[in-house]
């Protein structure tokens, strides 16, 4: 349904040339296609919105991407900023500033909606540093974590990724030491505090 309403809403004045539900199929999608800009979100299945728009600005730096989420959170809009994204809105925003974000991000300016950019930027005067959230993990222990995190099966995650069981138990094991986590309940509470799933 709201897939059905961007596409009623920014047909008038742009090409849609594709809507996928996940992040590996938005890669694909994206490689194969090239398209200018790219609406995501930042809780997308299978691969979440961050570590995809980073790949998408890897595949194709001239991409523009904008994130469209439920997510509130200044931090999170920040690190959406800081991989290379121009646009940040929440899907409660007007339609106007959907189209007003479009037309930024095409002309390379960023535009954040005003309901978190007062936020932001008393986050950043409190603490520059804040919006710099430490990754301690490497991009493939992130996709098993999301998946892990997701409920996936070990034999899943090893379908999906493309690797093998042994692989996805070895990657496992290093998430669990590297953050210090004992369980799989520990280890979905992990991912929804930093926004690598969304929460149930």
């Amino acid at each position: 349904m709201v897939s059905a309403a961007l596409r009623r809403l920014l047909e008038p004045e742009y090409d849609v040339i594709g809507c996928v539900e996940d992040g590996h199929a938005l890669l694909k999608m994206a490689a194969e296609r090239k398209p200018d800009l790219v609406l995501l979100d930042v809780g997308m299945p299978l691969l979440n919105g961050l570590d995809a728009g980073r790949e998408l600005i890897r595949l194709i730096p001239r991409i523009k991407l904008i994130f469209l989420t439920m997510n509130p959170d200044s931090e999170l809009a920040g690190e959406a900023l800081r991989i290379g994204a121009l646009g940040y809105l929440l899907k409660n925003s007007r339609q106007e500033e959907l189209l007003e974000a479009v037309r930024s991000a095409l002309h390379g300016t960023t535009y954040v909606t005003p309901q978190i950019k007062h936020a932001m930027e008393k986050s950043f005067i409190r603490d520059p540093k804040s919006l710099n959230r430490p990754r301690h993990l490497s991009d493939r222990q992130r996709q098993v974590l999301q998946l892990l995190a997701e409920g996936r099966s070990m034999k899943e995650i090893a379908y999906i990724l493309q690797i093998t069981n042994r692989t996805v138990h070895f990657h496992k094991y290093r998430i669990m030491e590297e953050l210090g986590l004992t369980n799989n309940a520990e280890l979905v509470q992990y991912a929804i505090k930093h926004s690598i799933i969304s929460p149930p």
